[in-house]
Formats: C-alpha cells, sequence, structure tokens
C-alpha cells in the first residue's frame, strides 16, 4: 500500500538573520542565575536501611578514591569528614590513621585529626594526638601552638608549661619564645619569664632581643634591673654585633629619669664603637639629644663631630679621594680650629698621585691651592703661603705637564703683596720651563693691566713664535696694535697669519681680518679679501657672507650713521652678481648641497630686498627634490633623493629637442 504523504520536504538551510553564539548563551545563562537559590539539594532517607545503603555507597566511592590515590590528602580528609558527619567517630580515627601510615609528615593531616578530636572534645584524645605529633615533627610551629593553646584554654597552665619546655629544647625561633614569655606575663609569673628572657637572649642574643627584655624589666621591674639588662648587652654583643638601637633605647632610657650625664656619655661610647656605617641613626638621635638638653656650644660640636667621623672614614677608606679632602678641610675651616684645619689639609697634600698622569693631578692640585687660599686669607700668614705656593712648584713634574693655574695664582699672590718683581720672574720662569697657552695669555693680561705694551708686544711675538698655529693669538695681537691705533702693524699681524698654512682655525682670523677691515671702512680691503679668501675655499658660507656684505656698504663707500637706511640698488645689484658668481662657480663644480643653501640665501634676500619680479625668477630657479633609482654593485636597485634645478632641465630639454629634429631630418634625407 502507497504511502499518503508527499515527498520529504527539504530543511531551509540558510543562515539566521540573528547570529547567536555559545558564549552569548552562557553569559546570558550566568546573568539569569540567581545565586541565593543555587542551593545543593537537601537528600532525605526514609528509613535506616535507605540510610545504610546511601553510607554503604559513598565509603566505596571514597574507598575507591583513596585506593587509586593513596598520596592525595585531601582524598583522606574527605573520607574523614564524611565519617564525622555521620557521627561514626570510630570509623574517621581508623581513616585518620590509615593516613598517616600513608603519611605521616604532612601537617595538614595532624591537625584535621586534631582538630576533629577537639571538636568532639575528645581531650585525652587529642592530647596524645597532639604528643604523637610533636614527637614525629618537632620542627613543625603549628603543632606546638595548638597543643599549648589547648592545655592553656583548658586551663591546664601547668601542662602548657611543661609542652612549651619541650618545645624550648629544640631551640625554635623568636616568636616560640615570645609566646612562652607571654604566657608567663598573663599570669602575673615575672621571675619565671625573667628566667626564659636569660635563656632567650642566649640561644637569639640579637640586639632587638636583649631590647625586649629592657622593655620587659622597665614596665615590670626596676631602673637597676633595666641597667643590667641593657650592660650586659653591651658587653655580651661586643663590637662586632652591638646594635645602634641599643644605645639609643639606654640612652632613652636614663634620659627619661633625668640622667643627662649618664646618657650623654652612654651615646658617645656608641659613637667611638661603631663605625659610621652603622651609627647614622645613633648621631641623628645624639643631635637631638643635644639640641634639647644640651647648649650651643654642644650642638655645634655635635654636628662637626658628626660630619668628621663620615670624613675620616671616608678618607681611609680611599685617601686618593681628593674631593673627600677638600670637604672635609671645608668642614675644619667652618669649626675655626686652625691647627685642625692645617693637620687635614697636611694629611691630604702628602696623598701624592700614583701615576705622573696629569688626569690624576687635576682634583689633587686643589688641595694646594686652597691650602695658599686659607693660610692668605683666614690665616694672614704670609710667609707659610709663599711657602706653600713654593713647594707646590717643586712637586709639579713639570718636564711632563704642569699647572697654569699654580704659576698664576703665585704671581698674583705676589702681585697682592706687592712684589711685581718676582711676580714677573714667576711667569717668565712659567713660560721657559713649560710654555702653555694660559700662561701667556696670563703673563700677556697682567702686563696689559700694568699697561706695559711694549711687554705685551714682546710676550706675543714670543707666543706665535712657540705655538704659531694659534689663531686666537694673532686675533689678540691684532686687537692691541688696533687698540693703540696702530692700524698698519695690526694688518701686517693679519697677513702674517692669513698666510700661514698651519693656523688651526684659519676662518676665524679671515673674519677677524674682514670685520677690522670692514669697521675700519676699507671696503676695497674687504672685498680683496673675499677674492683671496675664495681662491683658497668655496665654501658656500664666504659667497653668502660677501653678499651680505655687500648690501650692508653705503654708496659712494661713506658711512652713513643712520642704521635704517634703505637697501640702494647699487647694493642690491653687487649682492647680486655675487650670487650669481657663485652659482656659476658651484654648478661648474656640481655641488648639488651647496647650490641648495645659496638659493635660500638668495631668496630670502630677494624676499627682503627684492622687488616682485626679482622674487618670482629666483624661484623659479628653485631647486625640487626627484627620486631616483641607481644600481649597486650587487645588481640591485636603491632610491635616492637629488636636487634638479630648473636650469639643468632646460638645458636637458633644448639637447632632447635638437636630437628629435636631427633625427627627423635624417629620416627625410633617406626617403629622399
Amino acid at each position: 500500500m502507497e504511502s499518503s504523504r508527499g515527498p520529504p520536504r527539504v530543511k531551509n538551510k540558510a543562515a539566521a538573520p540573528i547570529q547567536i553564539t555559545a558564549e552569548q548563551l552562557l553569559r546570558e545563562a550566568v546573568d539569569r542565575q540567581d545565586v541565593e537559590k543555587v542551593k545543593a539539594p537537601t537528600q532525605r532517607f526514609a528509613d535506616l536501611e535507605e540510610l545504610r545503603e546511601f553510607q554503604g555507597r559513598k565509603r566505596k566511592e571514597f574507598e575507591d578514591y583513596v585506593r587509586r590515590n593513596r598520596l592525595n590528602v585531601n582524598n583522606w580528609t574527605r573520607y574523614a569528614a564524611f565519617e564525622l558527619e555521620q557521627k561514626e567517630y570510630r570509623r574517621a580515627r581508623s581513616i585518620f590513621e590509615r593516613a598517616l601510615d600513608v603519611d605521616s609528615a604532612s601537617v595538614i593531616l595532624w591537625i584535621r585529626y586534631i582538630e576533629s578530636e577537639m571538636k568532639t572534645r575528645n581531650i585525652m584524645h587529642a592530647r596524645n594526638l597532639l604528643d604523637r605529633a610533636v614527637t614525629i615533627l618537632p620542627r613543625v610551629d603549628k603543632l606546638w601552638y595548638k597543643y599549648v593553646y589547648m592545655e592553656e584554654t583548658l586551663g591546664n597552665i601547668e601542662g602548657a608549661r611543661a609542652v612549651f619546655e619541650r618545645w624550648m629544647q629544640w631551640e625554635p625561633d623568636e616568636a616560640a619564645w615570645s609566646a612562652y614569655i607571654k604566657l608567663e606575663r598573663r599570669h602575673g609569673e615575672f621571675e619565671r619569664a625573667r628566667a626564659i628572657f636569660e635563656r632567650f637572649t642566649t640561644v637569639h642574643p640579637e640586639p632587638s632581643n636583649w631590647r625586649k627584655w629592657a622593655k620587659f624589666e622597665e614596665e615590670n621591674g626596676t631602673s637597676d634591673l633595666v641597667r643590667d639588662v641593657l650592660g650586659t648587652a653591651v658587653e655580651t654583643l661586643g663590637d662586632d654585633f652591638v646594635d645602634e638601637k641599643l644605645f639609643i633605647a639606654y640612652a632613652r632610657f636614663e634620659a627619661k629619669l633625668k640622667e643627662l650625664e649618664r646618657a650623654r656619655a652612654i651615646l658617645k661610647f656608641g659613637l667611638d664603637r661603631l663605625p659610621r656605617s652603622k651609627s647614622k641613626a645613633l648621631h641623628e638621635y645624639y643631635t637631638k639629644f643635644e639640641k634639647q638638653y644640651g647648649d650651643r656650644e654642644g650642638i655645634e660640636d655635635v654636628i662637626l663631630s658628626k660630619r668628621r667621623v663620615y670624613y675620616e672614614e671616608q678618607v681611609k677608606e680611599n685617601p686618593k679621594n681628593y674631593d673627600m679632602w677638600i670637604d672635609f678641610a671645608r668642614l675644619e675651616e667652618s669649626s675655626g680650629n686652625a691647627e685642625r684645619v692645617r693637620d687635614v689639609y697636611e694629611r691630604a697634600i702628602a696623598q701624592i698621585p700614583p701615576t705622573q698622569e696629569k688626569r690624576h693631578w687635576r682634583r689633587y692640585i686643589y688641595l694646594w691651592l686652597f691650602y695658599a687660599l686659607y693660610e692668605e686669607t683666614v690665616s694672614k700668614d704670609i710667609e707659610r703661603t709663599r711657602e706653600i705656593y713654593r713647594e707646590c712648584i717643586k712637586l709639579l713634574p713639570h718636564k711632563k705637564f704642569t699647572f697654569a693655574k699654580v704659576w698664576l695664582a703665585f704671581s698674583h699672590f705676589e702681585i697682592r703683596q706687592g712684589q711685581l718683581t718676582p711676580a714677573r720672574k714667576l711667569l717668565g720662569q712659567a713660560v721657559g720651563m713649560c710654555p702653555k697657552d694660559r700662561l701667556y695669555r696670563g703673563y700677556i693680561e697682567l702686563e696689559m693691566k700694568l699697561f706695559e705694551f711694549g711687554r705685551c708686544r714682546t710676550h706675543y711675538n714670543n707666543y706665535i713664535l712657540w705655538n704659531p698655529a694659534n689663531g686666537q693669538a694673532w686675533i689678540k695681537f691684532a686687537e692691541l696694535e688696533r687698540g693703540l691705533d696702530d692700524l698698519e702693524r695690526a694688518r701686517e699681524i693679519f697677513e702674517l697669519a692669513v698666510d700661514l698654512p698651519e693656523l688651526d682655525m684659519p676662518e676665524l682670523v679671515w673674519k677677524a681680518y674682514i670685520d677690522f677691515e670692514e669697521e675700519e671702512g676699507e671696503y676695497a680691503n674687504v672685498r680683496q679679501l673675499y677674492e683671496r679668501l675664495l681662491q683658497k675655499t668655496d665654501h658656500v658660507k664666504v659667497w653668502i657672507s660677501w653678499a651680505q656684505f655687500e648690501i650692508g656698504v653705503p654708496d659712494g663707500e661713506e658711512e652713513n650713521e643712520n642704521e635704517d637706511r634703505p637697501v640702494s640698488e647699487e647694493a642690491k645689484a653687487r649682492a647680486r652678481n655675487v650670487f650669481e658668481r657663485a652659482l656659476k662657480t658651484m654648478k661648474e663644480k656640481d655641488l648639488h648641497e651647496e647650490r641648495v643653501a645659496l638659493m635660500n640665501a638668495w631668496r630670502s634676500f630677494e624676499t627682503t630686498h627684492g622687488s616682485p619680479t626679482d622674487i618670482e625668477q629666483v624661484e623659479k630657479a628653485m631647486p625640487r627634490k626627484v627620486k631616483k633609482r641607481r644600481k649597486l654593485d650587487d645588481d640591485s636597485f636603491e632610491e635616492y633623493m637629488e636636487w634638479v634645478f630648473p636650469a639643468d632641465d632646460q638645458n636637458a630639454a633644448n639637447l632632447a629637442k635638437f636630437m628629435a629634429n636631427a633625427y627627423k631630418w635624417k629620416a627625410a634625407q633617406n626617403g629622399s
């Protein structure tokens, strides 16, 4: 019989218009969940048989768990917890004992076992368990704490004390001893607590533990007992283990009893015994103590002694630390004790650098200078100052290096004493033994202040003969002659300088020469100098400087006092001529970057002084950056940027047009 149903319809498999992800479903379920209503279902049993069946099933599950993984403590504890819920205490003990056979070192297992016995008020069982636990694991403090807590809670103080005595035989950490002491204090057994402190400081002789004992005696004992404890602590610990806080506590206790001299003696005793690195807080407390109970001199002495100890330790650690010696000397200078100052300086200058390298002497030499300055200005001992300078000069290895500041300081000292001839002899000796630029400059400066210009000329001659490459010396020499209104001599000096090939900075000399001629109004000489300079170098800055000079030259080459005068057309034409020459020269030498800098300067000039037509012409000639490619040695290509000038492009375009016309003519000739 045929079925009357038609062919099955094809299910629409197109995507739903709204897509819902699994993440959205989970989030919505969590958001709609009412946490308060989610509770574990309560299981009810109809009769005892059903309960026995449930217990048997659960026990079988737990037995399977512990059989599969005997080392997992959680399986055992959950099993025992289940039996405790069922009030099956003997079964629970059996499970705990089986678990301890597997892992007797599990602290969690012991704690759960003990707590289960304590909750069910099986005190003897709990006591036996704790006794077993601390016997097996004597280094686990948690078990001991649990033991003494139970005994004290039960009111068995003697039992708790016995447990503590067993514990102390293992010499536990400081917290255990403190717990024992607190037990005795809670029950008013201060003599027992005092005896425990004595044993405690023997096992753990840290300064903090002695301070705890002293605080205990201060609260519960007498002042004599506190002194005995703190005095014994200082003697027992010795210099290696004594703590600054112990001295502070001792001094604070004495100050509280108004025993100020005793407190001061304790603080000084501590400062003498402890090094600076371990007595910072002690110094601070000593300062506060003197500010509170001492006088002004005592406070100043405290501050100075504090810093003095610090510097003594530093220079003892590194005797070649000259900066520290200088600071030390400054400290003693502030104290006003001349003997101390001299002692520090003498000790400092005795630390001669280990090698004859100038870098090792740079800071050392300042010790001599500051020493001499102190003797001259503070002590007013002129002969001692002079002797210090002489000894310093004898010490310096002048054949290898010298210090111009020492020679100059010595000569200035002699001048201050009115001894001009010895000062000149010193500087002459200096430039003869070890000539230096600074020595020559200092000697010349001295003679200029004395208006001895003839001597200045002599020294400048010697200076440039010794170091003809020093452009600054030539410039200063020419400025001297110009200041003396001897322009021809100054011009000759400049001429000699610019002709020297070994000048260190010839551009400065040329600039000074050009500025000299420009300031004197010799514009023709300036143009000649620019022409000569361009024969030596084609630097773009020279061309730009020349163009700017032409802008500033007045018409008729006469000085005009009006600084705001407009630039004449003649000056503009001269400047443009310079720019055009420079551009042509750089184009011939193919200097692209220099041409760009020159064009920028020209555009700035036309923007300031030119007409719109001039500005437009310069703008048309401005280069542009073009990206190009070039082939490398490994047959690869790289892109680079290049400046392209419109004038160069125009020539290329004309050449291309000419070649195209030539090809057309040749083609026409072949066709005919």
